[in-house]
Formats: structure tokens, C-alpha cells, sequence
């Protein structure tokens, strides 16, 4: 049994570890496209980045074209003009391009089937980040492949309204870099129509840095982390709100699922469910500055690994093949043997679930070592309105 904490901690005001610094990759191969490997995180990959020469953190300028390259991870990602550099397979696992090469990646849609003229009242936005190292998640092609299935078989989503943003994609625009996963959720919301269902779904890092506008009632704003973070900056909860939330007209109702570590009140929505209390609670604190956490008419509801002081797990516990983020699993499975599950039934079935496998791992020395005894995180509820979770059927 194998589990790992979807979080990166950091200390304040330090930045993570040296790969802020420019690194570099030697080619093993003669020609443009061998696999190199970085002299940083030592893997293999087929990143075509030109490489740079004694850049600073920070400096957009590309330096002159040589015979070594970057890797995509160690590196920033930079754009030339509208283009963004194709980063190939970034830290794709034998294992994960296998899965990939299999319904995931067939039916993944192209850039080109996002401009369609076609309309649908369904999209989603489907985001998972692996990274690399001691970063490494290695569920997350099971949670995106999880999923993609629930949304079309469970709730009629087109295929081509689907956009899926992973490492091991070829389609550099589908890469999930801080500026295609934003890309993808001014996608989302653009001209979106009462009556739509849209679907922002998340598995990866995040994290917490502390609140400079005094709009989050613990201080700190929640952060997702996209997998240029050391060098683009991770994805504040202010960013999603205003991308995702104020859009929303009257009559469309977006629903994220965000299965990362610190990512309660991600979507900076008004009200938060107490599921002990049964009540809303209010999550727009005293404040200097004028606060907007609501949308523009529409209907918000996030659905969160855990709350904002807590930690999100992968776990293999749930047997099977490979690992599985416990949220990801936990609310797909609730989905596929309840239909017409309540919201407050859904929470209160994971709440129970995740109970069970710490009762059930009690007497399992090694499972307790991996987990500190149990599994700590508690899913939350949040959204743009109130609205009676023991009577309202969950349907995207």
C-alpha cells in the first residue's frame, strides 16, 4: 500500500529548493528529437526547448540556439509570439504512456475541436498535473481516465467538449502550464448560456501562501500548482474566482471537483457546508477592500479534497491497479452506485468511506506509519449560493 501527500509545503517568503536557476540537458542522441536527460532532475524526456545561457529567474529572453536543451519542468515554459514550445512527454512514466495510449489518449479532443462551431450545453475542463521527483503523483492518470468515463457515461458529456491538460499529451497547448490551464478556463466560461452545465476538475499539487488583499478568513489564500510552478508561480484562488465564478450568468451552473491538498475554499466562494452543523457558513470575512466572491447570476458549487488547513492523499488502498486520488475514487464510485444522490448524501457517503479504510488499516503497522494513523482529510462543500444539500440531487 503506497500513499502520497498531494501538497507542497513552503516556507514563507523562501523559494523551494535551487531550480529557480537556469538547468540544462545533454543530448544522448545525435539528432534534434533524442530523448535527453536533465542534468537537474536526471530523466529522460523529449523536451525541444532551445536551451538558455545564464538567464536569472524571471528573464523571458530565449538565448541563442545550441546543441543542448532545457527540460520543460526545470525550466520556464516560454511563448514566442502567439506559439507555445512544444514540451512533449514531460516526466512520463512507461506505465502512464501505456494507459494513455489507450482510451484516454484516442479520444482526447485536439486544440483544433475546442474552436468547433458546434454548440453543446456541456464542457469541462478536466487538469492533472504528475510533476517529477519527491514532486511525483502517480495517480493521476487513473483520476483523469476516472474521470472523463463518469462524465460520459454517467452524464452525457460529449467526447469533444472534453479537454483533458496532462504531461503526457504531444499537444503542447494541452501541457498543464500555468498559461494553457488558465487558457482552458477562459475556455470554459466563454460564452456559456443558461441552461449549461460546466465542469472544472483538478488533480495535483496545491498549496497556501498568506493573504495580501484580507479576504480569507484564515489568513491565506489557496493555491493550485501547475507543473511550471517553481517557475510561473502557482494558481492563486483570487485568479479561479474571477476566471471562473464572476462570469457565470444567470441560469449556468459550474461544479469544480478539486482533489489537491489546501483546497477547500479554492473557488473563494461565499458559503462553506458545516457538515457536523447541517448549516451554510458564511466565508466572506471583514475586509479593507471591497470583496467580490460571487458570480454574476450563476450557480458555483466546488467540491474539495479536504479543507483549507488540511492535506489530500493517493493512495493505492483502494486496490486495483496503481494509485488513486482518495477524493477522485471516493466521489466517482458514490456517483456510479447512488444515482440521484443528494450532495448532502454524496459528502456524508465519503465522510463514511474514508472512516471505514482508517478502521479497516487499525491494526496494519505499515499502513499506520504511511498514513500517521489515518487518513485526515475531511471533503468539502462550498458554493456561490445556499441551497438544501438533503433534498437537491447532485447531476452535472
Amino acid at each position: 500500500m503506497e500513499a502520497s501527500s498531494k501538497c507542497r509545503r513552503y516556507r514563507k517568503g523562501v523559494s523551494v529548493n535551487g531550480c529557480y536557476a537556469s538547468k540544462y540537458i545533454s543530448s544522448s542522441q545525435s539528432n534534434g528529437e533524442a530523448k535527453v536527460t536533465c542534468r537537474c532532475c536526471k530523466e529522460e524526456c523529449h523536451c525541444l526547448l532551445p536551451s538558455r545561457t545564464n538567464l536569472p529567474f524571471g528573464n523571458s529572453t530565449l538565448g541563442s540556439h545550441s546543441s543542448k536543451k532545457e527540460c520543460g519542468i526545470c525550466c520556464p515554459v516560454k511563448k514566442i509570439g502567439s506559439k507555445l514550445l512544444k514540451l512533449g512527454n514531460l516526466g512520463a512514466s512507461n506505465k502512464d504512456e501505456n494507459l494513455l495510449s489507450g482510451s484516454l489518449s484516442h479520444s482526447m479532443p485536439s486544440s483544433s475541436a475546442f474552436s468547433s462551431t458546434s454548440r453543446y450545453n456541456k464542457r469541462a475542463v478536466l487538469c492533472g498535473v504528475s510533476y517529477r521527483r519527491k514532486f511525483r503523483l502517480r495517480g493521476i492518470i487513473n483520476d483523469i481516465t476516472n474521470m472523463k468515463e463518469l462524465l460520459i457515461k454517467n452524464f452525457d458529456f460529449p467526447n469533444e467538449c472534453i479537454r483533458i491538460l496532462t504531461e503526457h499529451g504531444e499537444n503542447g497547448n494541452l501541457i498543464p502550464t500555468k498559461h494553457n490551464i488558465m487558457e482552458s478556463l477562459r475556455w470554459l466560461v466563454k460564452d456559456a448560456e443558461p441552461g449549461d452545465s460546466l465542469v472544472f476538475y483538478f488533480s495535483g499539487h496545491g498549496s497556501q501562501q498568506p493573504d495580501l488583499k484580507e479576504d480569507e478568513i484564515d489568513g491565506f489564500d489557496e493555491t493550485l500548482c501547475p507543473v511550471d510552478y517553481l517557475i510561473e508561480g502557482m494558481i492563486i484562488d483570487n485568479e479561479i474566482n474571477s476566471t471562473i465564478v464572476w462570469p457565470l450568468k444567470k441560469g449556468v451552473t459550474l461544479h469544480a471537483i478539486v482533489d489537491a491538498c489546501h483546497s477547500g475554499t479554492i473557488l473563494d466562494l461565499l458559503f462553506v457546508y458545516n457538515q457536523e452543523s447541517g448549516i451554510w457558513e458564511d466565508n466572506k470575512p471583514p475586509s479593507k477592500e471591497p470583496i467580490r466572491k460571487h458570480s454574476s447570476g450563476g450557480l458555483a458549487i466546488c467540491l474539495s479534497a479536504c479543507e483549507d488547513n488540511q492535506t489530500a492523499c493517493d493512495s493505492s488502498v483502494f486496490g486495483g491497479k496503481g494509485m488513486n486520488g482518495v477524493l477522485t475514487y471516493l466521489f466517482t464510485k458514490a456517483i456510479r452506485e447512488y444515482p440521484g444522490i443528494t450532495y448532502g448524501r454524496l459528502l456524508q457517503n465519503m465522510h463514511e468511506e474514508i472512516k471505514k479504510i482508517n478502521r479497516s488499516k487499525c491494526n496494519n503497522r505499515i499502513l499506520q506509519h504511511i498514513f500517521n494513523r489515518k487518513i485526515a482529510q475531511d471533503p468539502l462543500l462550498s458554493s456561490s449560493e445556499k441551497f438544501d444539500v438533503s433534498t437537491t440531487m447532485f447531476s452535472l
